[in-house]
């Protein structure tokens, strides 16, 4: 940008030599020249937002630059940090909403896929007072990554970002991005310090004081010209005489500099707030936020899927059986009464399993009896400190016959309302009729059901068939937490085969008899003499607190699959619960009673 036309605002030394003249409360005191007129479009990002940036910034703008997987954020989040990374994306055109009115779909592709620029012979006339752009040739036609970017609002507020196309890379990096181009950010701080009343040769000097953290927002490459272009139209309209920060002076031939003895505005600015934001992150974690220690993961890790796995051969995702249960081997006091276990250390243990699956499934006399909220309350998950669903399992509830009859106020639904869990998929099988209104409510949250028609002999939904079904939805992992019909039916011999570990919270406690417990049927061998059901090997243990936990794996002899029974098909009756009516549609906000979310 030329500097021509500008220099009335305060950018020479004899505009220093005007400010030196002035009376301190004059240059200390005075409101700056936007206090005056309040414009509507002052940025919302101040000088404060550069020197205390939104926690892991760097990290969040490569992940943002990649997108090497779909990425999950809360609206929120996204508005915050996607302005980092604008300097990188460029919308190309908006699709629109779908028909509900719930979707809205934005493409963007990377800057460098515009052609390279070439400057006419002739630049178009420019309106009177604004000087000509120097514009300069800005490499192109290099790199073809394109995204897609849907944004929901519904029961909850989301905006996912996808891959599109077969260019899954960069042909550069970040870096080269922030030296071509500056972020929204970046341009938002300097036009705010400028409207302010500083000088941009003042602006650019306090900007730059605190590297490490300019670099981290995307401007290492910002220069004097870039803090001029961002305050150039308010500039045109507003001829104030502009002054240095307070503190800091000119030096003829070294442009503004710090004062001798005067701490620089970055480290002002960054102790004044420094504990301001370590409080304002902690108070902003839930109450019931759980922590689990670093050192206590090695123990479980060797028996959980690993982070980047892929499926199995067999097409099935990797299952870990938990439970908590007395020494009696019982589950609770009685059918249907919720009866708390584990203790606090163990409680946090499980909800770090739960952090290092994709699901977490129960069965519907568990759903109907605890009423769960089904995600984890991990510090680092998402809703609990982490970014967008990190961490957050899909929960799924076998339910074939539509008994659980979720509403607004059930917890787990409660749980997506705040942005702290995710909404439920429920495995039905399709001769039961369901309501439109109640597969409408779950898909306004954000969940589904899944309807299978592959039975047991017993008719009973086959276990096998469950699991493709999760994987087929991209599921790759699975954590089994109950209750006890679900779990003494995968500890028999026909269905052991499909656990890959085992993972018991014993608690020093009996619960007598009467209460639901895990004992799997009686094992004989082939004398017809009684034997063991069942027994771990690889085990190992560790206390908990007062609890003991046992991680052990089922061996592959008493996990071979029995025979299979021949193919049962479903009774002829109409798969109703999978054609919701436009009606129901319609009317489903004002049948359905919304309330204020609530603590989970």
């Amino acid at each position: 940008m030329s500097d021509d036309g500008h220099e009335a605002n305060g950018d020479t030394p004899a505009d220093e030599h005007r400010q030196d003249n002035t009376s301190d409360h004059e240059q200390v005191d005075q409101p700056g020249p936007h206090e005056a007129t309040a414009p509507s479009n002052y940025p919302t990002r101040t000088i404060k937002d550069l020197f205390n940036p939104p926690r892991n910034i760097a990290a969040i703008r490569q992940l943002l630059f990649d997108v090497s997987e779909k990425i999950e954020l809360h609206t929120h989040e996204f508005d915050l940090y996607w302005p980092y990374v604008d300097n990188v994306w460029v919308r190309q055109h908006r699709a629109g909403t779908d028909k509900t009115g719930r979707y809205r779909t934005d493409y963007y592709a990377c800057r460098l896929q515009r052609p390279t620029y070439t400057p006419k012979a002739v630049d178009k006339p420019r309106p009177e007072g604004t000087p000509t752009r120097k514009k300069q040739i800005r490499e192109g036609g290099k790199c073809h990554m394109k995204l897609k970017v849907v944004r929901y609002e519904g029961g909850y507020q989301a905006v996912t970002i996808i891959q599109l196309g077969d260019k899954t890379e960069h042909l550069h990096d970040l870096d080269t991005m922030d030296r071509i181009k500056r972020s929204t950010v970046l341009m938002e701080i300097a036009r705010s310090e400028v409207m302010n009343g500083y000088m941009p040769a003042s602006v650019y000097t306090v900007m730059s004081e605190d590297e490490a953290k300019l670099t981290a927002s995307g401007g290492r490459y910002l220069k004097r010209e870039d803090v001029r272009n961002a305050s150039q139209a308010w500039r045109q309209q507003h001829k104030e005489t502009l002054r240095v920060h307070e503190g800091y002076r000119y030096d003829h031939g070294n442009g503004i500099v710090r004062q001798n003895g005067t701490v620089p505005l970055a480290e002002t600015v960054t102790s004044a707030l420094a504990v301001d934001l370590t409080l304002s992150y902690y108070a902003g974690l839930p109450p019931n936020t759980l922590t689990f220690p670093v050192e206590n993961r090695t123990f479980l890790d060797s028996y959980l899927p690993q982070k980047d796995a892929t499926a199995a051969e067999d097409g099935l995702p990797h299952v870990t059986l938990t439970y908590a249960t007395s020494m009696d081997s019982s589950l609770s006091l009685a059918p249907g009464i919720q009866t708390v276990l584990s203790g606090p250390q163990s409680k946090a243990m499980t909800h770090y399993l739960r952090s290092r699956h994709d699901a977490i499934l129960i069965g519907v006399r568990t759903a109907l009896a605890d009423d769960p909220a089904l995600n984890c309350r991990l510090e680092g998950a998402g809703g609990y400190g982490g970014l967008g669903w990190e961490g957050q399992p899909r929960p799924v509830v076998i339910d074939p016959a539509g008994r659980w009859l979720l509403t607004p106020q059930t917890r787990v639904i409660r749980t997506v309302s705040e942005g702290k869990g995710k909404a439920p998929w429920i495995i039905m099988a399709p001769g039961f009729s369901i309501d439109p209104n109640r597969v409408e409510m779950l898909r306004y949250y954000g969940g589904k059901h899944l309807g299978l028609t592959d039975y047991d002999k017993r008719w009973r939904l086959r276990w096998e068939a469950i699991l493709k079904a999760l994987a087929a939805e991209g599921i790759k992992s699975v954590m089994i937490e109950g209750g006890g019909m679900v779990i003494n039916e995968l500890l028999l011999p026909q269905h052991s085969h499909l656990v890959n570990s085992v993972i018991v919270t014993v608690a020093p406690t009996y619960l007598g008899r009467g209460g639901v417990t895990i004992s799997p049927a009686p094992n004989q061998d082939q004398f017809g003499r009684p034997q063991a059901a069942l027994r771990f090997m690889n085990v190992r243990w560790q206390s908990f607190g007062e609890d003991a936990v046992m991680c052990g794996r089922i061996p592959a002899t008493e996990g071979q699959p029995a025979p299979e029974p021949a193919a049962t098909t479903a009774p002829p009756r109409p798969v109703s619960f999978f054609n919701s009516s436009v009606d129901a549609q319609n009317t489903f906000q004002r049948r359905i009673p919304q309330s204020e979310p609530s603590q989970p």
